[in-house]
């Protein structure tokens, strides 16, 4: 993890209460990673049993539907980031992740015991409803806690239990899911998020909200136009992972022919890629956040290739989906970054509405692949879908910066008339 601050602001607080307060935070993150994740690695097991007359007649197309659990909490992130954060920038920051780790619980919950897939899918599109705001308001008390000068490291910080999360909780949640039944997998899930909701009441200070927060305010966030344009770089781009990622268990058991129990293993190394890469982005985001930006999706669109061209065997599908998961977890805090950059005084909106960004990139990806795959394109049809999402955000983010520089050379232009003008020299 990182390593607190030495400007850590003047908050009263010991070093060591700082690190047991971002823990505390990032076991959250850890929680979201596992709720999110870990259907992507129980696919076969949940169509198997919530979709059988489907699954009895092809397994690929209930493979394929079943994805839209992947997509449905998707959704609910799209909708719960910037609704739960315009409502509520001025509630108490610990407060509003207690509730919010309350939410997470009881859908958890609701989603391992609800007996039909309808009913799965509808509590997935609940569960998600918390995650963006979760992740906006605790990047915004990790900030604080760590000091000025480290906003990316921060969002890194928080993000960094989503990762590790995919190198321990989810692979083995995974085995416990294919051994146990997934909806015991959930309930474990359900479990880490009570486990965060103690932790964070203990050791995580109050802090107030933003008490000039208004629902109008933080809506001014999207007259911004670069605001869209991240909010594009993220939805866009960023579904190119998921249009590869939430397919990992079916091409590993259908295109490298390897046994299920292979599964795991594979996304404990795309975990180890994701914790790499969220860091290595986290310390880019504050040094040369466009060159990384341009970077990490170049990395991610040569992962995405390298996959397609090398899934068959054990070695290339290892590799690959390695680079995918870090390229794709260095992308993130890069984008977050950005957006509370340009986003002026709505910085819990901002900090929220990545992630529904990002998710909207999760919900179309997923749908997108379980499209390519139920046309009876093949499961490594889905890489090439990524990697065209991934080009398409990657000419977004071109048009953006472009945009921005049009922008600052005009704005510079003017001021020096103004200059010349007050001196005289222009009439």
């Amino acid at each position: 993890m990182t390593t607190v601050s030495a400007s850590t602001p003047d908050h009263g607080l010991s070093r060591g209460r700082v690190r047991l307060a971002l823990l505390a935070l990032a076991l959250g993150g850890f929680a979201i990673g596992c709720t999110e994740f870990v259907a992507m690695g129980l696919l076969p097991n949940i169509a198997r049993e919530l979709i059988p007359t489907v699954y009895a007649v092809s397994p690929t197309q209930a493979n394929g539907q079943a994805g839209l659990l992947v997509s449905a909490y998707a959704a609910g992130v799209v909708v719960g980031a910037p609704t739960i954060a315009a409502l509520s920038a001025r509630f108490p920051r610990r407060t509003l992740l207690l509730w919010l780790l309350v939410a997470f619980t009881v859908m958890t919950v609701a989603s391992a015991v609800l007996p039909t897939f309808g009913l799965v899918l509808a509590a997935r599109f609940l569960a998600g409803l918390p995650h963006g705001a979760y992740f906006g308001v605790a990047a915004l008390v990790a900030a604080s806690l760590m000091g000025p000068g480290t906003r990316g490291r921060g969002i890194a910080f928080i993000l960094g239990g989503l990762t590790i999360a995919n190198v321990v909780g989810v692979p083995a949640i995974t085995f416990l899911g294919q051994t146990a039944g997934w909806r015991i997998a959930y309930l474990a899930v359900a479990a880490i998020f009570a486990i965060t909701f103690i932790a964070v009441f203990i050791v995580v200070p109050r802090q107030p909200g933003d008490p000039q927060a208004t629902v109008r305010r933080e809506l001014t966030i999207f007259a911004r136009p670069q605001v869209w344009f991240a909010l594009a770089i993220g939805a866009i781009g960023f579904g190119g992972f998921f249009a590869v990622f939430t397919y990992v268990a079916p091409i590993v058991t259908n295109v490298t022919g390897l046994p299920e129990s292979f599964v795991p293993i594979a996304l404990v190394v795309g975990g180890v890629g994701m914790t790499v890469g969220n860091f290595v982005g986290g310390h880019m985001a504050d040094k040369s956040l466009m060159r990384g930006l341009f970077a990490f999706f170049g990395a991610l669109i040569v992962g995405l290739v390298g996959l397609a061209l090398t899934a068959q065997t054990v070695v290339g599908v290892l590799v690959f989906i390695f680079v995918i998961g870090a390229a794709s977890a260095a992308v993130s805090p890069a984008i977050q970054t950005r957006l509370m950059n340009v986003a002026g005084e709505s910085q819990t909106l901002a900090a929220a509405i990545n992630h529904a960004s990002l998710n909207i990139g999760n919900s179309f990806g997923a749908a997108l692949g379980g499209a390519a795959i139920g046309a009876g394109l093949g499961y490594l049809s889905v890489t090439w879908v990524g990697v065209a999402l991934c080009a398409l955000g990657v000419i977004i983010a071109v048009i953006s910066f472009g945009a921005e520089r049009r922008s600052l050379h005009r704005a510079g232009s003017l001021g020096l008339q103004k200059d010349a003008v007050l001196d005289g020299t222009l009439p």
